[in-house]
């Protein structure tokens, strides 16, 4: 009979239980996403970067190595199990009794006892922790999002870089001809060593600030590798042969439209709230009772005496029933007020961004279109005026500066442009890159049997 219960309780642990089909849409999203994230296979199976490599392989490097991406990942695959543990039946428990008397032994009982929560409660966990998992896969979608942009914003910045020190070069080889002049000048008695000196002062001003732009490349190549997810004793990588810019049509009115339906901050928020309503059907089945049931064996009787178990939980406490659903509501309205927040914060970021990219984006235009061209202009009236005795030095090493000013502007004003389409594509508008480890757009809606009743 031992043997028999024995037998019987490795028969149960090899059962399964019934899976829901929230749940199985998650394993579905989950396998999904396995066939193009390699961490998730243990595999290396990650694009070889070279000088050639365009800047789309370099994000999906990033968005599969980053370990900030690959952490968020197993989190929401960890998730996804919990879903299968909380919808399930407690584990069935083995018992084994005795009964002494002083000389031998009376009764030998073993028996199996199985808890059974009460109606719904398995059904509201296994909700509850399905919301939950929708709300770590829009984490992780966010980390992939934000792995794309680290990528983006270095690249920029490094490309760009490599503008502003040409253009301080040139300039410190315009300040060695404005000095050569000068110096002819000062010979023939029309000029004055004052004005020589002036020339070194505005190329030793200018020598230090490219310095500066050059010392400045090493961090910026820091944080490209570390957006790349390399370690910091690994060499440099190479950077993309060709620029790329972030295409996106700053001009639809649907922008903030879309935003609201595709940021993934948002759609985790919007989880969370259903996490906190199931959490709240959860908490009402508190005043449904558990029970139990078991079976046990005397094995020394004769014949063998059956004694079937039956037991039931008594939810007296109501002051905890209450508290338990208070908790569960309160739970929900901070959900509710954290979705609004965001909401209020993305509306001022995408406003904010949009402003950022249009002021850019004029300023850009004057400087390309007005300000550069007459810049240089002036430059070379000021050079046939100071060679003719009509303008003194300072007024051409002020046409200089302000050449290198509107030039150097130029090239800030580009960056801007780039690194504000890269946020708004990215982080606001929930965009991901072309390859990008993710769900279709469809797929990764929360799906019907999870949505929060009203």
């Amino acid at each position: 009979m031992a043997a028999a219960a024995v037998a019987l309780a490795s028969l149960l642990a090899g059962c399964a239980g019934r899976v829901k089909p929230d749940e199985r849409a998650a394993r579905q999203s989950l396998r999904t996403v396995q066939q193009h994230f390699p961490p998730a296979t243990g595999t290396n199976a990650l694009p070889a970067l070279t000088p050639a490599s365009r800047l789309e392989d370099f994000l999906a490097y990033a968005m599969r190595n980053q370990p900030a991406v690959q952490a968020a990942y197993f989190d929401w695959a960890a998730s996804v199990e919990r879903i299968t543990v909380e919808r399930s039946l407690p584990d069935p428990q083995f018992t084994f009794q005795t009964f002494n008397t002083a000389t031998l032994l009376s009764a030998l009982m073993p028996g199996l006892v199985m808890e059974f929560p009460g109606p719904g409660k398995l059904a509201a966990r296994g909700a509850v922790a399905s919301a939950e998992s929708q709300a770590r896969y829009f984490a992780f979608e966010t980390a992939v999002l934000q792995s794309a942009f680290a990528v983006k914003k270095a690249y920029y910045q490094l490309h760009f870089l490599a503008d502003k020190v040409r253009i301080n070069r040139e300039t410190l080889r315009l300040l060695a001809d404005l000095e050569k002049l000068a110096r002819a000048q000062n010979e023939v008695g029309k000029g004055t060593l004052q004005d020589v000196l002036r020339a070194q002062m505005e190329a030793d001003r200018t020598a230090t600030e490219l310095a500066n732009l050059e010392d400045s490349r090493q961090p910026l190549r820091m944080q490209f590798k570390a957006a790349l997810g390399w370690p910091a004793d690994r060499p440099d990588p190479p950077l993309p042969a060709q620029f790329a810019s972030t295409p996106l049509d700053v001009t639809s009115d649907q922008l903030f439209t879309a935003a609201l339906a595709h940021n993934p901050r948002l759609k985790a928020l919007e989880a969370e709230v259903r996490a906190a309503d199931a959490g709240i059907r959860l908490a009402r089945k508190d005043n449904v009772p558990d029970f139990t049931a078991g079976l046990s064996a005397d094995l020394k009787a004769a014949p063998v005496m059956w004694n079937p178990q039956a037991g039931v939980t008594l939810p007296i406490w109501r002051d905890k029933v209450a508290a338990d659903i208070a908790a569960a509501q309160a739970a929900k309205r901070s959900a509710q007020a954290r979705l609004s927040a965001e909401q209020i914060s993305l509306a001022v970021d995408f406003a904010d961004q949009l402003f950022t990219y249009r002021e850019s984006g004029r300023n850009l235009a004057l400087l390309r279109d007005k300000l550069i061209p007459k810049a240089r202009a002036a430059l070379d009236v000021a050079r046939v005026g100071y060679l003719g005795g009509q303008l003194d030095f300072f007024n051409l090493i002020d046409a200089e500066r302000t050449l290198l000013n509107f030039q150097l502007a130029e090239v800030e004003a580009r960056t801007q442009c780039e690194l504000t389409l890269a946020e708004l594509s990215l982080l606001i508008l929930g965009q991901p890159p072309a390859d990008a480890p993710l769900l279709p757009p469809a797929a990764s809606s929360p799906t019907p049997t999870s949505a929060p009743k009203r």
